[in-house]
């Protein structure tokens, strides 16, 4: 929402997104701007996101580690160049992510898209990878709708100062968690 915490939010985002390299059924993999915190929020994600270290487990600083198979890194490049391909604004691109010694690792980067619309197939599909999608609502209940209209819904969060809109969102939202 526009009167988010911007910092909570997007560390909520970048864990939620980014964590396990994306491949966990919790993993949220769309975040839905309302009104006109959409641009600072994108830029907030991508500076975060490329501050995240990926790195073979081995590493214990590593924030991320590889994707479970070559077939599964293929998948979500595979979904990354459908979303170009879709029109969505590719901000931060983890395709072809290589680390010295590893080069032949499942090692996908934080990727961002912005400027997501509920027709592409990045915003209809589970990725379970590292891929973040920006979804723009002019405001709540183009928002609420997304989230309701979706085919999944195993969980949801809501960032909001107003008390009123989270309890709204908490009875209204059709989701899992």
């Amino acid at each position: 929402m526009p009167d988010a915490n911007l910092n909570q939010a997007v560390d909520g985002i970048i864990g939620a997104g980014y964590g396990s390299a994306g491949e966990r059924c919790m993993a949220i993999s769309v975040a839905v701007a309302v009104g006109n915190i959409a641009d600072e929020l994108v830029e907030k994600i991508q500076l975060e996101a490329q501050k995240l270290k990926v790195a073979p487990w081995t590493d214990m600083d590593s924030d991320m580690g590889p994707v479970i198979s070559k077939e599964h890194k293929d998948k979500i490049e595979n979904y990354i160049s459908t979303g170009v391909k879709e029109g969505a604004k590719l901000v931060e691109d983890g395709r072809n992510y290589k680390i010295q010694g590893y080069e032949n690792g499942y090692f996908v980067g934080p990727t961002l898209f912005d400027n997501v619309t509920k027709e592409m197939t990045i915003y209809k599909e589970e990725i379970f990878g590292p891929v973040v999608c920006v979804v723009r609502a002019k405001d709540y209940d183009e928002a609420l709708n997304l989230v309701n209209d979706h085919q999944y819904g195993n969980g949801t969060s809501i960032y909001t100062s107003d008390g009123e809109i989270s309890r709204h969102f908490t009875t209204n939202s059709k989701i899992g968690m």
